[in-house]
Order: structure tokens, then sequence, then C-alpha cells
């Protein structure tokens, strides 16, 4: 009998049902998503793989040490040695049983938040926070019933450590439950063009990752931006995302005075009708939006769907505009400087002296 772990609690927890109960557990998450995550994209199909693998390796690690529990139980009185270690490999197999267990209910929550977003991605804040609270019942339920200990006083008397650290941590744990807010109202996903606006600052990038303390995103020229979710939070967040949503972008042309303004109208639209990245519907449209005694301006909207790539786009849409313009006989307007003075005769200039 060892005097530290409840052997009798501990050889129920071992027997063969919660083993086998484990591995069904596995065998359906692996059904669950063979069957629902077939639309899945290629890099979520590595990242669950990749899960998969390393469960199955703790799993096989598990049967190992289960085994050698059973085998170390059923030895004769006489291998006294052999029967005293069968409570440590005993509760080392418990150990690693609940890892795989936590390990596998992570993968069902991870897969089902991958159904509504097979293409891009999902935060894991929530899946940590998932699986560190199973990990903390896991925890408390094994001192409690292994080990005998009684929580319950522990608990009570630590109310003022308690305190105490969650004031230390009042920031963390504010940016902790500012990124679950975020995640319950939907506000952005994995993927998406935001504008965060700060008072005077405002932000642009692609979320990357939502993680405990920050937002992480991927600027225009792959810089990384960090801003804490209370931040985030507080601020306003313009998503370019939905792809219900066109996003609307406009170039400008100059051209000189005596070009015939539905000339120009009928070729630069239909400059960019052709180009893959422009949307068809809403078509583009071009009108005249200034003009003055040097130059009529003639702005070309259109509409894309990828935030990250309107500059690309714009320079598209430039060349195909420039290109058909010139193939057209339209002459553009020049760049002109204008110099306003009084010029003096060199007569009138005071010689120099040293």
């Amino acid at each position: 009998m060892n005097k530290l772990i409840q052997t009798q609690a501990l050889a129920q927890l071992l027997e063969i049902e919660p083993y086998t109960l484990l591995g069904l557990l596995l065998f359906v998450t692996y059904l669950f998503y063979r069957f629902f995550l077939r639309d899945a994209s290629e890099e979520r199909h590595k990242n669950i793989q990749n899960h998969f693998a390393n469960i199955t390796r703790h799993f096989l690690v598990l049967s190992l040490l289960f085994f050698t529990f059973l085998i170390l139980n059923e030895v004769d009185t006489e291998w006294t040695h052999f029967r005293r270690i069968a409570p440590y490999v005993g509760l080392v197999t418990l150990m690693w049983g609940m890892i795989v267990f936590v390990k596998t209910c992570r993968l069902i929550v991870l897969q089902y938040l991958f159904m509504s977003s097979m293409q891009t991605g999902v935060p894991l804040l929530l899946v940590n926070i998932f699986s560190l609270l199973l990990s903390i019942v896991l925890v408390f339920w094994t001192v409690s019933n292994v080990f005998g200990v009684q929580l319950a006083p522990l608990l009570a008397t630590s109310a003022a450590f308690s305190i105490i650290l969650g004031l230390a941590l009042q920031d963390t744990l504010g940016n902790l439950f500012a990124g679950i807010a975020m995640q319950v109202d939907k506000t952005f996903e994995i993927g998406d063009w935001v504008e965060v606006v700060s008072g005077p600052q405002k932000t642009v990038g692609k979320v990357k990752e939502l993680t405990w303390r920050s937002t992480i995103m991927d600027g225009f020229f792959d810089e990384v931006i960090t801003i804490p979710n209370r931040i985030m939070a507080q601020a306003q967040v313009y998503n370019f995302s939905p792809k219900e949503t066109p996003i609307v972008r406009a170039v400008v042309f100059r051209m000189v005075h005596g070009v015939n303004p539905d000339q120009v109208k009928e070729v630069l639209e239909s400059s960019v009708a052709g180009l893959s990245d422009i949307r068809g519907i809403p078509s583009p449209l071009c009108y005249i939006s200034d003009a003055n005694e040097h130059f009529l301006s003639f702005k070309l909207v259109f509409n894309i769907d990828n935030y990250g790539a309107q500059f690309i786009l714009s320079d598209k849409v430039y060349r195909k505009g420039f290109e058909a313009l010139q193939a057209a006989g339209l002459k553009m307007a020049r760049p002109f400087i204008e110099l306003h003075g009084i010029q003096k005769p060199f007569d009138d200039i005071p010689p120099r002296t040293t």
C-alpha cells in the first residue's frame, strides 16, 4: 500500500474501459475530420494531420504504459520490487492519458471551428482557453481522487493570494477578456484586412493571429503589427474583407482640353473591363471629376475583392488605361510649373563686394 498514492482509486481509473473509451474518442475525432472537413484548404488539412500524428504518437506511448501497468499488477507477490513501482507507473499512465484526452478534445474543438472557416483559419485563443480550463479541472480532480488532498480548505485560504495575483495581472486579464469578446462578436476573422482607428492613430493590416494578449497583423510590406486586445476592443475597426461588400477604388487620368469626353470615358471603362481581378458587377465607371484651364480630370472607379492587392491592381488599371488612351490617339495633359515674379535687368543688380 503506497502512502502517497491512493492505489485502489488509481487501479479503478486504469481499467480497460477508460482506455477503450479514449481510443473510441480518438477514432470518432478522425471520422469527424474525414466526413465534415473535406472542403478545407490544404493548409488546414496539413494542420489537422499534424495534430493527428502527434496524438497517435502519444496514444502509442499511453498503450505501452497502460499494458506495462497491467502486467505489473498481475505479477506474483514474490516479485515485490516490481509491484512497488506499479503505482508510480500507473500515475505516469494516468497523467499521460489525461494529456491524450486534452489533446483529443482540443482537436475536436479546433475541427468544429474549422467548419465555419474552411479556407482561412481560426484564432487559437478560444482553443487555448478551452484546453487550459480542461487541464485545470483534470489536475484538480486527480489531486483530489488519487492523492486524497482536500482542495476546498486550500482554495479558501488562497483567496487573498488570488486577489493580489488578479491585481498584478490586471492588464493581461483585460487583454484576455477583450480577445474573447472580439471572438464572440465576430468583429473579424483570421485573414481579414482591417483598419484600426484609435484616436489619431490608424493601422491597416491583415489579421494573422489572436493571442492571449494581442492581435497580430501583417502590413502591406510584410511588417508585423502587434496591437493589445484592449486597444482593439476600444478602437473603431473597419473590416474590408466581407465578400458581399466590394471594395471601391479609383484612379485619375488628366487629359488636355479638346478631347472628346465621351470617347475618353468609353476607352477607360473598356480598358479595365477584361481584368480578372476587377469586379464586373458593378461595372467600372468613369466620369469627369475636375476641370480647370490646364486639364480635365477623369476618375475611373472600379471594385475589387482583395484589399491587400489594391496597389498592384491600381498599377494594372493605370497601365491598361495609358495603353488604351495611347492606342486611341487621346493626348494626356503634361505636368507644368508656373513662376510668378518680377524680373530685374542685369544692370540693376548691385556688384558683389568682397
